[in-house]
């Protein structure tokens, strides 16, 4: 600052009282400094504003489901319609190796809703409905996979005996007469083997609200201990305790299950889940041991359309 000449000015009355120095004439107020920033705040700079909170607990789900870094997706947005990256090794706690198994799912993408369709889990979707045309939510298979054309079905939906059938035989009647009473829909379906020799497949049960899938899911199919039918070919089967719960996908009821030794040729891995007003099976086997890792990147996955 450059520095003012003194000058002379007529001394106040009071001055020669005045021990201190006496101050600048008032009538030269000082100037701000040149180099300083206006300071609105009287306590300091600024602060950020903090995030704004989300709407509604939808969008909070959402956020939460989209973007947990131990899970496996993002979200890219486009009006109804979005889409679900391929998971990576480093997504799951454990699979973080080259040689894990992990199968090359295509890029996911979920259909498009119908104009003013609400989301599966929005605040305004009471029943939990998907609107979405079901046959698209079935995951797709792997890239070397070889389809199974017999759960192809009339236009993509699968009959109800096709379904039972993968089930004993002493099953069948009771567990579909207990589909026809909780108002079984349709079914939609895709299977595949790998060159591995472990097989898929994937239903999709679609029923009327999600209050009657809570109710099938927890009260007959997929109690905590073992599954509650028993599928063509399976021994005793426990839950799978190992099946990560970073995992678990917010608003999607999930119960896995793998056969337990001694089994036979083949073992069996199953799992349930209930997804607003869809039931969805998976089922692998493969001879000698089913693997955990393509299991469960499938269970993920097919988590991820229906949440």
């Amino acid at each position: 600052m450059t520095e003012q000449p003194q000058t002379t000015a007529p001394t106040p009355a009071t001055a020669a009282s005045t021990p201190a120095p006496a101050p600048p004439p008032p009538a030269a107020p000082p100037q701000p400094a040149p180099a300083a920033p206006p300071q609105p705040y009287a306590y300091g700079p600024p602060v950020p504003a903090p995030p704004a909170a989300p709407r509604d607990r939808r969008v909070l789900r959402a956020l939460g489901r989209w973007t947990a870094a131990v899970v496996v997706f993002a979200v890219v947005g486009a009006s109804v319609a979005y889409g679900v990256t391929r998971m990576e090794r480093t997504d799951l706690p454990g699979l973080a190796t080259e040689s894990d198994g992990r199968w090359d799912y295509p890029r996911l993408t979920k259909p498009p809703l119908p104009s003013g369709s609400p989301e599966p889990f929005a605040e305004a979707n009471k029943a939990g409905a998907h609107h979405a045309d079901l046959r698209a939510l079935v995951l797709p298979a792997p890239a070397g996979a070889t389809e199974d054309k017999a759960l192809r079905g009339q236009d993509g939906w699968l009959a109800t005996k096709d379904f039972l059938a993968a089930y004993e035989k002493d099953e069948r009647e009771e567990f579909g007469q207990e589909l026809v009473d909780n108002g079984l829909r349709h079914i939609a379906a895709r299977g595949w083997t790998t060159e591995d020799g472990t097989r898929t497949r994937i239903y999709l049960l679609h029923f009327g609200t999600a209050a009657v899938v809570d109710e099938v899911f927890s009260t007959d199919i997929a109690p905590y201990d073992s599954p509650g039918r028993v599928l063509r070919g399976a021994g005793a089967s426990v839950f799978d305790e190992d099946f990560p719960e970073a995992a678990r996908i917010d608003d999607v009821q999930r119960s896995v299950y793998a056969e337990a030794k001694p089994y036979g040729a083949e073992q069996v891995r199953q799992a349930y889940l209930a997804a607003g007003d869809v039931l969805a099976v998976i089922v692998q086997s493969r001879a000698g041991t089913a693997k955990a890792v393509p299991f469960r990147q499938t269970v993920t996955l097919q988590s991820q359309l229906l949440g």
